[in-house]
């Protein structure tokens, strides 16, 4: 059962974040006007480090391990 838990949470997160930087991405670009090429650039560059960082925090907080590809 500790298992399905964890994988529960882990996923949860992704999709926690995924919504979350989705959200802010969308709202500052709203908020610059950039059209085009410079507006798609400008929300994946936001977008990635939205997601990384919202992992990050989530990673801290209830410790799960998203990065933890480099232990054995």
């Amino acid at each position: 059962m500790a298992v399905v838990k964890k994988w529960a949470i882990f996923f949860i997160s992704i999709l926690v974040a995924i919504l979350i930087a989705d959200r802010l991405s969308n709202s500052i670009m709203v908020m610059t006007g950039l059209t085009g090429p410079v507006q798609f650039l400008s929300s994946f560059i936001l977008y990635a480090l939205f997601f990384f960082a919202i992992l990050y925090i989530i990673q801290k907080v209830f410790r799960v391990d998203f990065f933890g590809f480099y232990r054995e």
